[in-house]
């Protein structure tokens, strides 16, 4: 039950509640420079927020001076990332307000928060008005040069004349990757110019309901990154993302470092179909059919760039991403997608069998994907028969792959980020007899076990659960319950690590008297935990058969995050162990993989890729020489065509073959060793 407050109290405590005001003293801003100021309202909303999170987050953290600390780090690099902008002088004039934010919370003072975002304003003006000089001559690829990706750990810089030097080079990597596609000079000027212009009108477009979210989002990010404030504005673009009837590519999009980044693939949607977008790649360009001209998005915001790849059903959109994986030399590609509505029963799960040959002999195994855990809630409240739900689906499937004569049963979950608690519950209770499934420990410490609570097992057979760096949620309370029970093997990679419940609460519930738009608050509720008393929290599931993925070297998943709410334990609860000697057959099970992969070419292009992804981000620094870079793109596009060459069955994604068939040897294995 959720916990209540008293808003007569709320207003009491706003009404009664002094403003102090901080001394500031502002440069000298351009007078083409809009100079933002909050709302009306936003000091009260301010105020609610900062009484309603520490009482109603689970963390129940103080609004004190060491929050105030870290919201004025989250503020800086919410508005600075990359340290490209401001000046070292500007940070020692923002550590004023490192111990007074706080009192500003809850004082409903949001001047040092627009003072901040105001010079950083002008701190942009300075860099594009340096931009619009810096394509004077063409720039020399020849010079043995190194460009620092990831500035966020980076000194700031002291003088203007350090913020030139980086952003020479930073302008000549973007550049040097235009070249590398096949642009000429004019053009690759041409397009510069304009991304960046794009940039400052956009800028010059923010409003002041953006810097309040901003600086709200700074407060609400201390408590962990799943808590957010969405003004009006952002709200209503949620619920239009959340809503399946819309026309596009089926994606979740975010906005980081003046990147459009994938967040998700809606199961079942156009993106996902294609095999082609996958989360964490950056959008740098979008063109409309066939020949459209490609639009350069960086810098743009994210409603903005929605509205260029929505559209009608049956158009197609071209798309210019950087793979999530893809090695710092490589320039972006192109893909296209085609659009489409997306409907629930693309989402649904599907089976194949997969037939391999194993030890000599010919084995056949079911493989059913589960994009995500769906549940069609308005059919089943409406007594409908044939409702949409995982577990149901997920049952027929395992019957029908009885009836095929398959040796075992592979539950592909890579890429699926959850959904529905109940049905990962249900569809647990498939493959154990009765019991507790997963622990649900809310904010006031009160522990709820969600069990399974039908006896019968619908396949008994062998099992292996197959997970990535994405599987998350719902997924990792599946996997971790089948692991629990010793019920299957599981294989892959490290779950993604969400193991926390949000909720959504409309501002306009503290407000009731206003009917101005106020926007919402997501915050964190609850945290999961397995049968065994382990968070999946942080830490995710590990797999028992472990095999590496790129992604596992990307900074994918909850432990990537800043701020992320640690993992921890509580009290087992008490369940029957499905098979007693599986965990002492796991051994045996990884000598015999280990076995294989000795001798597997594509394994060893796999891991040679993997540790060249790993030592540049190490590096974390690219070459600005023209050779050295194309000599690193060359030899990439060489193993991905040994890659392909080496992948052994045509009728699933070439990105996904070696995975799946290197989890059907491994139940083949455990498979011989049952019937032994």
């Amino acid at each position: 039950m959720r916990k209540r407050i008293s808003f007569i109290l709320l207003f009491t405590l706003i009404a009664l509640s002094a403003v102090s005001l901080l001394a500031i003293d502002k440069p000298a801003e351009p007078k083409s420079l809009p100079v933002l100021k909050p709302l009306p309202i936003h000091p009260r909303v301010e105020q609610a927020i900062a009484f309603f999170l520490p009482r109603m987050h689970y963390k129940h953290q103080q609004v004190d001076d060491k929050l105030s600390a870290e919201m004025l780090n989250f503020y800086i690099d919410l508005l600075d990332n990359q340290h490209l902008y401001f000046l070292k002088s500007d940070i020692d004039l923002f550590n004023n307000y490192k111990y007074t934010l706080d009192d500003a919370l809850r004082n409903g003072d949001l001047r040092a928060a627009y003072f901040m975002f105001n010079l950083f304003m002008q701190r942009f003006q300075e860099r594009f008005d340096f931009i619009q000089k810096a394509f004077d001559k063409p720039f020399d690829f020849n010079k043995k040069e190194f460009f620092e990706l990831d500035r966020k750990n980076a000194p700031w810089a002291t003088t203007k004349a350090e913020l030139d030097t980086l952003w020479k080079k930073r302008l000549k990597n973007e550049a040097l990757s235009l070249k590398l596609a096949g642009k000429k000079w004019p053009d690759i000027v041409k397009r510069l110019k304009k991304r960046y212009k794009n940039m400052d009108k956009n800028m010059m477009k923010t409003e002041s309901e953006d810097v309040f979210q901003v600086f709200m989002n700074s407060f609400c990010e201390t408590f962990d990154p799943h808590t957010n404030y969405m003004s009006p504005k952002t709200s209503e673009d949620f619920k239009i993302r959340m809503s399946l009837s819309l026309e596009g590519i089926g994606a979740t999009l975010q906005t980081e470092d003046d990147y459009t980044k994938v967040v998700s693939i809606v199961p079942g949607g156009p993106a996902d179909k294609s095999g082609l977008l996958h989360p964490n790649d950056r959008i740098v360009a979008v063109g409309q059919g066939e020949k459209g001209e490609m639009v350069d998005v960086i810098g743009w915001r994210i409603d903005d760039v929605v509205q260029l790849i929505r559209g009608k059903k049956g158009t197609k959109v071209r798309l210019q991403i950087i793979p999530a994986d893809a090695s710092l030399s490589d320039p972006p590609k192109t893909i296209t997608i085609v659009r489409d509505k997306i409907k629930l029963a693309d989402r649904a799960a599907k089976s194949d069998t997969l037939e391999i040959m194993h030890n000599g002999h010919k084995i056949r195994i079911g493989v059913i994907r589960v994009p995500d855990f769906y549940l069609d809630y308005d059919a089943m409240r409406k007594g409908m028969p044939d409702y949409a739900s995982t577990s149901r689906d997920v049952a027929r499937l395992l019957k029908q792959l009885e009836g095929a004569g398959v040796q075992g049963i592979i539950i592909d979950l890579r890429r699926n980020g959850g959904g529905f608690l109940s049905e990962a519950v249900d569809m647990t209770g498939l493959f154990i007899k009765e019991g507790p499934v997963v622990q649900v420990r809310d904010s006031r410490g009160r522990v709820k076990v969600e069990r399974d609570e039908d006896p019968k097992i619908i396949y008994s057979g062998p099992l292996a659960v197959l997970v990535d760096r994405f599987s998350a949620s719902a997924s990792e309370i599946f996997t971790a319950a089948i692991q629990d029970y010793q019920r299957g093997i599981i294989v892959g990679s490290q779950t993604f690590g969400k193991g926390t419940v949000q909720n959504i609460m409309p501002l306009s519930r503290m407000f009731p008297h206003t009917k101005q738009k106020l926007g919402q608050i997501k915050f964190t509720i609850a945290k999961f935990y397995r049968v065994n008393g382990g968070s999946t929290q942080l830490k995710g599931v590990m797999p028992d058969i472990a095999i590496p993925s790129r992604f596992d070297v990307l900074d994918v998943g909850e432990s990537s995050e800043k701020n992320a709410l640690a993992w921890d334990e509580i009290e087992p609860v008490s369940y029957d162990v499905f098979n007693p000697n599986l965990r002492a057959e796991i051994p045996k099970l990884e000598q015999l993989h280990e076995k294989r992969m000795a001798d597997n070419q594509e394994y060893k292009l796999i891991l040679k890729e993997i540790n060249e992804i790993k030592q540049e981000r190490e590096k974390n620094q690219v070459s600005l020489n023209l050779a050295v870079r194309k000599k690193l793109r060359d030899e990439r596009e060489k193993r991905k065509k040994e890659l392909q060459k080496l992948h052994k069955k045509s009728g699933q994604k070439k990105n996904e073959d070696f995975y799946i068939i290197e989890t059907a040897h491994i139940l083949g294995d455990f498979a011989q060793m049952q019937n032994k």
